[in-house]
């Protein structure tokens, strides 16, 4: 091994060992070609060799010329940029020459700077220069004198570049370097960039020669000259890679480049070893460590629950005030034409020439009726008024007026009212639709309903690797609950929105000051409360609980309005300690449901007096009733009304029929027809798996109750008008139903009741009596009772049901006499239990025969009428 201070002194310049190597030794030119080759080449001293370069890869030198390497010639990073310049096309080195002895002194010209660095003192004359884009530098081939070394040319530049650096325009802290070429360049154009780590492979000088592996001194001592060395690095003695290789980090790639372009092929003789190493030189990316990522990839179940914290902490911070400002503009209905300062001015310059008449009638006809329930509005509107910790409940059946009642007289004229209505959120297919309808009835915007299902994907593809749930998704409950907390800090911005600082509570805290004003708070209307009560019933808990966390915060008012009799269940679980503050609608007196449709009338009977906009195409299509015909109409309106009832919408339907020109009896009979063709549509002839029953359906579409207690709830309130509760739970239709999801009869009249065919009366919060869902019902019960295919029909099924209990009875009796007759010896006390069941199998033998006889006449009855 050759010590690193025989081959380079301290400073790193070249020992004098290695100078008379270089400068004697025929081999370290590294001539590839054969030697007539390179004779041939002598005779043109000017021609270039890049002809051969591109054939062989390598330059080759005369006996007589040396190679110098200049760096810092062009910049690297710019070199892709440059490769159009004319010296990467000239191969003729007389065009080079003749740029080199006639340049200028332009700094941007390279041949200059190469011509700069050489001084007119040193002996030697330039043959070839051949320019490296792509390692920044040229290779300058020269002659010199025999009396001079290469090396001693070598060293007088380097001394020179030292005194007077030579710097370019593109990279004015460092100068021109050069180095002597020990090796055999070689001039490859592949896409390898330059980098700061040389792959240092020993190949054998010889064919018959073994390469050996050089130690990291020796490595040391070739390479430091050339710039600082950070790190060597040597194969690892169990590696089978051959050739053996080293790699060598320099701290700058400048340093790198030198090197590889001097010592490329250099033959290096180890001291001690037998044979000479060729040294193979190539750049090298340096793989960094990415500990960092490493940690990062190796431990997922930290990491990834840490990623989901911070995702979910971006989102809150980004995304939680956008969709909280939306929330208060939808509330205070910022973004609303109709709120608008140009509609509102339009509206009042425009009110005497334009009367829109749309629904005039039926806003009169409210108008009179709201009258009548002005005590009941002024209520409401003054617990408003008043810190009330409570909810207000407006319960009635559908149709009777709730929402009216509501929005256009208790909260007329208020600008921060929220209305969320339960039935599209309800009856929405699938969690990503729930979310989205929610979000749409509370202003919530931007929402993501869609990446749920992809963060649930991203969870079980994550679960199933490396076993915990990364936490990206999250459930129906968590984003509901996500919703409306922003929706109640939006809402608390509303209510305090018109606080000032000059107000003499200003000093309050927000909780004391709403409490103090309750006038500012925010109302919210949940209207369709429990609709569908049986699906998602996490949504009504939620939205009770939320409700129920305004009203104690100070921060709204909460009204709901819900047409199921069972609400108190659901809110006395959010209100455990609250009475609530309830207000019953039901049907309207016939004296005031006969004044509604007089004033729906009334006002269509003054149009030239009350509206000067009503066109000529309105007057002709208006029929003209006589007075005797109207005094005629007036008298029937009496029996329609106590035939139609008070239900809100029945007496719209009906105020219509009449302003077409129909009189109180013919509306009134197309009316109960509508009725019980709905009535026969949806509960009689519905199907089981298309769900019609409306609220009386499961979330699957199985409706939980039969056609057969269908009819016979109508059957029995058409004759009787009131049934008793539990006289129609003992009968065996509602006791024994052979239909699975009918099975208990409790939940079919419950559901019959929420589907509104009927109405459960109660008497001490206990059940009492079964009337028709609405007055009209009853007729069209009557009605249908009368039709005798109907009935046939109807009443052919519920027999046909009344024989199967009565079969599935008798089969029952079978088992248990079967039971008893296996026994081996029979005891005598089984003999009265044997007479029970030959006496109950009798009578249902006897049922079954009776109802066998009914359906024989039903049937023919069927089969005669059309």
């Amino acid at each position: 091994m050759i010590p690193g201070r025989i081959l380079f002194g301290p400073t790193g310049r070249q020992s004098p060992w290695l100078a008379r190597c270089a400068a004697t030794s025929t081999p370290l030119s590294r001539r590839l070609l054969p030697v007539s080759s390179r004779t041939s080449r002598i005779a043109r001293a000017w021609e270039s060799n890049a002809a051969a370069g591109e054939k062989t890869g390598h330059i080759e030198a005369a006996p007589n010329e040396s190679i110098l390497f200049f760096d810092n010639l062009f910049p690297l990073r710019l070199s892709p940029l440059i490769s159009w310049r004319p010296w990467q096309t000239e191969t003729d080195v007389t065009q080079l020459l003749n740029k080199f002895e006639n340049s200028s002194a332009g700094m941007l010209d390279p041949i200059n700077l190469v011509k700069r660095a050489i001084s007119d003192k040193i002996p030697m004359k330039v043959t070839d220069i051949i320019p490296r884009l792509k390692d920044g530098g040229a290779f300058v081939k020269f002659t010199h004198p025999n009396e001079v070394t290469a090396v001693e040319i070598e060293t007088k530049l380097a001394d020179l570049l030292q005194k007077e650096p030579i710097k370019p325009w593109f990279n004015p802290f460092r100068g021109i370097k050069i180095g002597l070429v020990q090796g055999v360049p070689w001039l490859e154009d592949l896409y390898r960039l330059p980098k700061s780590r040389l792959r240092v492979e020993f190949v054998q000088a010889t064919d018959a020669e073994s390469p050996p592996e050089l130690s990291q001194e020796t490595l040391y001592s070739v390479f430091r000259r050339y710039g600082k060395i950070s790190e060597i690095t040597s194969q690892p003695s169990d590696s089978k890679v051959l050739p053996k290789f080293a790699y060598v980090d320099f701290v700058l790639v400048r340093d790198a480049i030198m090197a590889k372009n001097c010592l490329h092929g250099f033959k290096v003789h180890e001291q001690g070893m037998k044979n000479a190493t060729r040294l193979r030189l190539s750049y090298e990316q340096r793989v960094k460590a990415h500990n960092i990522w490493n940690w990062f990839t190796s431990h997922p179940r930290i990491v990834i629950p840490i990623l989901a914290g911070f995702l979910a902490a971006f989102t809150v911070v980004v995304f939680d005030p956008i969709r909280e400002y939306f929330v208060k503009a939808h509330v205070q209905k910022t973004f609303e034409f109709t709120n608008s300062r140009f509609y509102k001015w339009f509206k009042r310059q425009t009110s005497d020439i334009l009367t829109f008449r749309k629904n005039k009638s039926d806003q009169a006809g409210l108008n009179a009726l709201f009258t009548h329930q002005r005590g009941l509005i002024e209520g409401i509107q003054n617990s408003l008024l008043e810190t009330v910790d409570t909810f207000v409940v407006v319960h009635g059946p559908r149709g009777s007026g709730k929402r009216e009642l509501i929005l256009n007289q208790v909260l007329d004229g208020r600008s921060n009212v929220l209305v969320m209505d339960c039935k599209p959120i309800v009856e929405a297919r699938g969690e990503a639709g729930t979310i989205k309808k929610l979000a749409l009835e509370v202003g919530y915007r931007p929402v993501f309903s869609w990446a749920n299902n992809l963060s649930s994907l991203v969870d079980l593809a994550v679960q199933s690797t490396t076993g915990v749930k990364a936490g990206f998704s999250e459930n129906l409950e968590s984003q509901v609950v996500k919703i409306l907390q922003t929706t109640a800090a939006a809402l608390e911005s509303v209510s305090l929105d018109g606080r000032k600082k000059t107000d003499s509570d200003a000093h309050l805290s927000a909780d004391a000051y709403l409490e103090a004003h309750p006038e500012r708070r925010a109302v919210i209307v949940i209207d369709n409360f429990l609709h569908r009560s049986e699906e998602k019933g996490i949504i009504y808990d939620k939205i009770a609980d939320w409700a129920a966390a305004l009203v104690q915060s100070n921060i709204a008012h909460v009204v709901f309005l819900t047409n199921d009799a069972s609400y108190s269940k659901s809110l006395s679980k959010a209100l455990p300690d609250r009475v609530f503050q309830q207000v019953t609608l039901g049907d309207l007196s016939p004296d005031v449901a006969k004044k509604f449709v007089l004033s729906n009338l009334d006002t269509e009977a003054r149009p030239a007096a009350d509206d000067d906009s009503d066109d000529d195409e309105t007057a002709k299509t208006r029929p003209v009733v006589s007075e005797k015909q109207r005094q005629k109409d007036l008298k029937e309106l009496d029996e329609c009304i106590d035939v139609l009832g008070g239900r809100l919408t029945d007496l719209q339907i009906l105020a219509r029929r009449l302003r077409i020109g129909q009189s109180p009896k013919k509306a009134v009979s197309e009316i109960i027809d509508q009725s019980a063709s709905e009535i026969l549509r949806m509960f009689l002839l519905a199907n089981k798996s298309n769900g019609s029953g409306g609220e009386g359906t499961t979330a699957a579409g199985e409706k939980k109750w039969s056609a057969e207690q269908a009819w016979f709830l109508i059957k029995e309130i058409a004759q009787k008008e009131s049934l008793r509760y539990n006289e129609v739970l003992l009968s065996n239709t509602f006791a024994a139903s052979t239909t699975a999801a009918a099975a208990s009869g409790e939940a079919a009249l419950e559901s019959l009741a929420n589907a509104e065919l009927i109405t459960i009366k109660t008497h001490g919060g206990r059940p009492q009596t079964i009337r028709a869902g609405k007055p009209v019902y009853q007729a069209a019960f009557a009605k249908l009772f009368d039709d005798a295919v109907v009935k046939a029909r109807m009443d052919l099924a519920l027999l046909t049901e009344l024989a199967k209990i009565e079969a599935k009875t008798i089969d029952k009796v079978e088992n248990e006499l079967s039971l008893l007759a296996s026994l081996h010896i029979q005891p005598y006390q089984t003999a009265e239990r044997a007479n029970y069941l030959l006496a109950k199998m009798q009578g249902s033998q006897r049922k079954i025969v009776a109802y066998e006889a009914e359906m024989a006449v039903l049937k023919a009855v069927l089969s005669h009428e059309a």
